[in-house]
């Protein structure tokens, strides 16, 4: 795994790795509106994970997730504050999340 200096950086770097799709996360799945497509947590991998942290904001933490389908034959990225998931977010969501490759 890579070591990127800012989020930005990351997200160019795998963006050139195929990792195109943007991904948001729903109440029991992550969905990619430019394919109108949701996946569940079995339908995905997490690949990596890196996390970043603003030096001007301490407080502003972020985290980065390269996930992959190969059922949809998918990759792309999801960004999201460190530690915090949508209040709507299930529990089995939040556990595939957290998980580590």
């Amino acid at each position: 795994m890579r070591t990127y200096t800012t989020l930005s950086e990351a997200i160019n770097d795998l963006a050139k790795k195929g990792y195109t799709a943007n991904f948001n996360i729903e109440n029991d799945c992550i969905v990619c509106a430019e394919n109108m497509l949701q996946l569940h947590p079995e339908e995905f991998e997490i690949d990596d994970v890196y996390r970043f942290q603003e030096m001007s904001d301490l407080d502003n933490e972020s985290i980065l997730y390269a996930i992959s389908s190969s059922q949809h034959q998918l990759k792309g990225l999801l960004v999201n504050a460190y530690g915090i998931y949508s209040e709507t977010a299930t529990t089995e969501l939040i556990e595939k999340l957290s998980e580590r490759k």
